[in-house]
């Protein structure tokens, strides 16, 4: 078996989270970050320092990463903005992309999950139901009642991807009207793009958010950054908690 093999059999027993503000473990889960978005998007997200995805958020974030324990190498993160956090960066990172306006009148407290990667290696259900459990616990220990994120589709083929995959999510998990935003810069493809009869190919990570039971929130924006559409997504935790929470909590190591 080689060590690819091996690693993508990893069972949720390997695998451990930790929930960090240490500068070393936010390092390694910024050097993950890079490497899996530049590949995937095909850029170099305008790093500063090379090979590691940074920016202001960063600071005021819980970093939930999960790690190999036979390896000792970090496969997973992703980080949490809590509502109460906002103020040292002039509100949420979803907010420079989308009019939140909407959100801001919903009752109860708001957490934003973002950055959310996982090594290619170890891209399968354990690990990423290891690093949901941690997401769940997270949220529900902290009294968190909407949890919201930007989910990222590449545009490197020109578009056509992610112009297909908003429209089905729209079409299959459109959230409640109280929820819909409206998108900073609209993406340019939607009206121009033909549509084809092939199936559409949700990313695993967008699979997992609509499992969870979160919606799409409209229209998707543009992130040239990035080179990718993102939709804006919203979770109810009230509806993790009862439909995913003890199972998770049940299987976090």
């Amino acid at each position: 078996m080689t060590s690819q093999t091996a690693k993508a059999r990893r069972s949720a027993r390997s695998l451990k989270t930790d929930t960090t503000r240490c500068p070393k473990q936010i390092e390694a889960a910024q050097r993950l970050r890079y490497q899996v978005f530049s590949e995937e998007y095909g850029c170099d997200l305008g790093a500063q320092t090379p090979g590691i995805d940074a920016d202001v958020f960063d600071t005021v974030c819980d970093h939930l990463i999960v790690t190999d324990l036979d390896s000792g190498e970090l496969v997973a993160t992703t980080r949490v903005l809590h509502q109460a956090n906002t103020g040292a960066v002039a509100g949420f990172y979803s907010a420079g992309e989308f009019d939140l306006s909407s959100l801001e009148k919903l009752p109860g407290t708001i957490a934003e999950l973002g950055r959310t990667c996982v090594h290619p290696d170890y891209r399968n259900g354990a690990t990423i139901s290891v690093l949901w459990s941690a997401v769940a616990e997270y949220l529900v220990e902290r009294g968190v009642d909407y949890m919201i994120g930007c989910a990222s589709i590449s545009m490197s083929d020109g578009g056509l991807k992610a112009w297909r995959t908003a429209r089905h999510l729209q079409a299959e998990y459109l959230a409640e009207p109280a929820f819909l935003v409206k998108p900073l810069r609209p993406m340019p493809h939607l009206t121009h793009t033909r549509d084809t009869d092939r199936p559409v190919d949700v990313p695993a990570l967008i699979r997992a958010y609509m499992r969870l039971g979160a919606r799409v929130c409209g229209e998707p924006c543009w992130d040239p950054d990035f080179r990718c559409a993102d939709l804006l997504v919203v979770l109810e935790v009230s509806k993790l908690a009862d439909r995913y929470s003890r199972h998770f909590m049940r299987t976090a190591p």
